[in-house]
């Protein structure tokens, strides 16, 4: 068996280490599938590409690693994790987050070897899940009344004061949740334009100059079956473009 991995880690030379490691691994070995230098990355690698593994720095700018590892424990089918960090106070908090292993900073092969062989067995024992029906849907609580909204259906989600507007082609809906929290648990449907807004990104129509009272000049997407624009941020431009292209 030969485990995929991801490297996350702020930290270029840590690594690079890991990688060398893992190259000696053999029973099983790995295959360093990316690495990230922080949560944002991961979870866009996550999105594109399936993950047996994600060796995972707790310490890190913006989302860190504790943090990162309970989205992932959202998700249907989580990979597995193996923090590793030149800090032990945090072993408690990572099993509670049912982590394969905590390994300590310089990591030793021995100690590697020891962990990916965990992973396997976790593997290998873990059953299939059974289809999960809500995991395709939104559940949405509106006076008194439950609606079940089909991921599919949704156009976008955008964040107005505590709630998030869930618009579909017909109408919009509001929902009591986090926009981060359905980043991370539907990020192959959905990708975040602006701070407060994820598309779907199967309707991306077109993305264009515009004019926006409050932020000004900028860029804008348009979606297949609605005739508003949602503003995109610098921040997420490329990321965005690089969609559109694919």
């Amino acid at each position: 068996m030969t485990l995929r991995v991801l490297i996350v880690d702020d930290e270029a030379l840590a690594r690079a280490r890991l990688r060398t490691l893992l190259g000696d691994c053999k029973a099983p070995a790995a295959q360093v599938v990316a690495e990230a230098a922080n949560a944002q990355q991961a979870c866009a690698v996550l999105a594109g590409q399936t993950v047996d593994l994600l060796l995972l720095d707790i310490h890190m700018p913006g989302m860190d690693g504790l943090q990162l590892a309970q989205q992932l424990q959202a998700q249907p089918r989580p990979p597995a994790v193996v923090f590793v960090t030149a800090h032990a106070g945090h072993a408690l908090q990572a099993f509670d987050l049912a982590a394969a292993d905590y390994l300590t900073k310089p990591v030793r092969l021995d100690r590697l070897q020891q962990a990916l062989q965990k992973v396997e067995r976790l593997l290998q024992v873990k059953p299939a899940p059974e289809p999960d029906l809500m995991q395709d849907v939104l559940v949405i609580h509106d006076r008194g009344r439950t609606e079940r909204v089909p991921l599919a259906s949704v156009l976008y989600l955008k964040a107005e004061l505590k709630y998030i507007t869930v618009r579909t082609a017909g109408r919009s809906y509001v929902l009591d949740g986090s926009l981060s929290e359905l980043e991370a648990r539907h990020a192959n449907v959905f990708i975040r334009v602006h701070r407060n807004a994820l598309v779907a990104r199967r309707a991306l129509r077109s993305l264009e100059k515009h004019f926006d009272p409050e932020e000004g000049e900028g860029w804008a997407v348009r979606l297949q079956g609605l005739d508003e624009a949602l503003m995109v941020s610098r921040r997420q431009l490329a990321a965005v473009r690089e969609a559109m292209a694919g």
